[in-house]
């Protein structure tokens, strides 16, 4: 018989996260499995690539960047697809994460109106990206970007990307061997920065 899951804390999180380990839901069920996948994504913070269309959208200044403001918002708006991980449980824990100042928010507005973002968990000099959704063309990607550049202003040393995926490799995303990442890992966590 197998044990019951046990609910998703802040302290779990956190626990896990320094560990190398995250949770995803499944999308039928809602169950909770956890994960810590070889290799493992990363984006190297000293060679991220943006590319020449997302440099003219960035200095077009269409967009505003915000940081953490409707934090609950972005996860529910990185939800709405056919297929998600991203269940009930999982927004409530993140969201008293989020009221501990250890996950955050980049949003992306146009008008005063949400229409992009991405949310991810901090600790130490590590930066765990969990998921970016898009309303407009180019606005996760601007969020990205900022998140990058508030990371290296902030002296962080790992974004973790978790997952390979062609959107993120154009940016300079690229696979390490886990236990390369944990070792990245060990060495971020110590570092005395804030998101």
């Amino acid at each position: 018989m197998n044990a019951p899951t046990p609910p998703l804390t802040p302290a779990l999180l956190l626990a896990a996260y320094r560990g190398g380990i995250f949770p995803m839901a499944d999308g039928k069920s809602g169950e909770i499995s956890w994960y810590s996948p070889d290799p493992r994504a990363i984006i190297p913070l000293d060679a991220f690539a943006v590319p020449r269309s997302l440099r003219r959208l960035i200095a077009s200044g269409i967009f505003e960047i915000r940081f953490d403001t409707v934090f609950p918002d972005v996860m529910r708006a990185c939800a709405e697809r056919e297929e998600t991980w991203i269940s009930g449980e999982i927004i409530s824990a993140y969201t008293a994460l989020h009221a501990q100042g250890c996950a955050h928010s980049v949003e992306t507005w146009r008008d005063n109106i949400l229409v992009g973002g991405l949310y991810g968990v901090s600790l130490g000099g590590a930066f765990f990206g969990e998921s970016m959704f898009s309303r407009e063309s180019g606005a996760s990607k601007v969020a990205l970007a900022a998140l990058v550049s508030r990371l290296r202003d902030h002296g962080f040393t790992l974004l973790d990307t978790q997952f390979l995926t062609p959107h993120l490799a154009q940016f300079g995303a690229a696979e390490i061997p886990r236990d390369v990442y944990l070792a990245l890992l060990a060495n971020a966590l110590p570092r005395d920065v804030h998101f």
